[in-house]
């Protein structure tokens, strides 16, 4: 099915004006039509892989490898999980009710919610784009896709593609920059998911309000590592690496800082320098799967934040070429340069604090993370994280690791966002949940 891409700005209320239109006959709301919807996503994603991963490197340098897995293998995960499940998903679930309202039945199902809109960032300009929008089409709504500006190749490519794909009718793509973003959220759409940061999500948050749409808005934050004595710290290095400098450190759950306890502090430096020389060679500028800064204002905002600490590894960089090298600072203060808002870059800072009680104080005076992650092996230590700290995701030993799963919600709390997607909580997301309760006429009241 094709179409052209449809203007944005002014022409914004037309395209969601004939989105409406779609939904309206209710064909969306078939179990084939989502599948079928699903299934020729899918099939995009498999025959244009290269024009895809191509995009990717020329956005953000992005390596083979690397995109393959975070952004069009997710995505395909994702797919394959709804599709096994959907029927499961969708169908009625029987209620219980009490005694007098029998005799009587009860369910609950889930509706499409409408129109939506998935505003995508451009640090996973792909998978945040359309992993939203495989629980937007599985939930059978119709949808709006707004890929990120800064991303121009891959938005470019999803602008593209998907109106071959997709039901032109029910799946719109609307490229730019402000000007159109602004254009679109003037229109009523019946969700929004938006995927950034809080200036912007506040401006979100405020237009959806015109109109009582409810809101997804997966943001970010300082992520914090605890770093418990009698860890393993070589094995704790290594995955400390792979998790903060994937795609360059420009992550939105990548640890952010390290709180290590006592001694642990000094120890970790020589294994994370080795970490690096092993994930990235000598020279990391030459290694194929590290990724570049997405742009000179980013690159500028990091390299400012470099004297910071002690230079454990890296440091070097090139504005010509957007290249930070993989940077571990140590002998930081919290009241540091790097540690006043979330770096978003390939720089790990690490703050020395005495016992776990002074961690978790200094996680609870911040702003609740959209992820804490410790290394541990005390039984101890993990509950007091689990019920004192409050965060959108705990994981002990292996950063970053948990978004991966489809059965694990994945949201922030607070600063870090609200709501919550992946598997069966993207069909949450998107449909509205209906209590519907059937009592004869020709029975009783209790």
């Amino acid at each position: 099915m094709t179409s052209s891409n449809p203007a944005p700005g002014p022409d914004a209320a037309g395209v969601v004006g004939r989105l409406r239109a779609t939904f309206a006959t209710h064909r969306t709301v078939s179990a084939k039509w989502r599948r079928d919807q699903l299934t020729a996503l899918r099939t995009l994603l498999t025959e244009h892989r290269d024009d895809l991963l191509g995009a990717l490197a020329a956005d953000l340098g992005k390596g083979p490898e690397e995109a393959y897995r975070t952004e069009i293998g997710f995505t395909l995960n994702e797919i394959d999980h709804t599709l096994d499940r959907l029927d499961d998903w969708l169908a009625p679930r029987p209620a219980e009710l009490p005694e007098r309202l029998l005799p009587a039945t009860a369910r609950v199902v889930r509706e499409p919610l409408g129109v939506v809109l998935v505003i995508a960032p451009w640090n996973y300009p792909l998978q945040l784009a359309l992993a939203p929008l495989v629980g937007a089409l599985a939930a059978g709504n119709c949808a709006v896709v707004k890929p990120s500006e800064l991303a121009p190749a891959t938005s470019a490519a999803i602008a593209r593609l998907l109106p071959r794909y997709l039901d032109a009718d029910a799946v719109a793509v609307v490229e730019g920059a402000v000007p159109e973003t602004t254009a679109l959220l003037a229109q009523r759409f019946d969700h929004i998911f938006y995927t950034g940061n809080g200036t912007v999500g506040r401006i979100v948050m405020t237009a959806a309000a015109q109109h009582l749409t409810p809101v997804t808005l997966e943001l970010g934050g300082k992520s914090p590592v605890v770093l418990d004595p009698g860890t393993d710290l070589a094995t704790a290095a290594r995955r400390l690496v792979v998790g903060k400098f994937l795609n360059a450190g420009q992550t939105c759950v990548a640890p952010d800082y390290v709180l290590a306890i006592g001694d642990t502090a000094r120890d970790i430096e020589p294994h994370l320098a080795e970490a690096v020389r092993e994930t990235y060679g000598a020279d990391p500028a030459a290694a194929p799967e590290y990724g570049r800064i997405v742009n000179e204002r980013h690159f500028d905002r990091l390299t400012a934040l470099l004297d910071s600490g002690r230079t454990v590894i890296g440091g070097t960089h090139d504005r010509a070429t957007r290249y930070l090298a993989p940077t571990v600072l140590a002998d930081v203060s919290p009241h540091a340069p790097v540690m006043q808002e979330e770096i978003f870059g390939p720089i790990l800072p690490i703050i020395t604090v005495p016992d776990l009680g002074a961690a978790i104080a200094f996680i609870n005076d911040r702003d609740k993370p959209l992820a804490l992650y410790a290394f541990t092996d005390s039984d101890d230590t993990k509950h007091r994280l689990l019920t004192e700290t409050s965060s959108g995701a705990l994981t002990f030993g292996l950063p970053v690791a948990h978004l991966t799963a489809p059965d694990l919600p994945f949201g922030g709390v607070g600063e870090s966002g609200m709501g919550r997607y992946h598997g069966e909580y993207s069909i949450d997301t998107f449909s509205h949940t209906k209590a519907v309760l059937d009592k004869p006429l020709d029975k009783p009241l209790g």
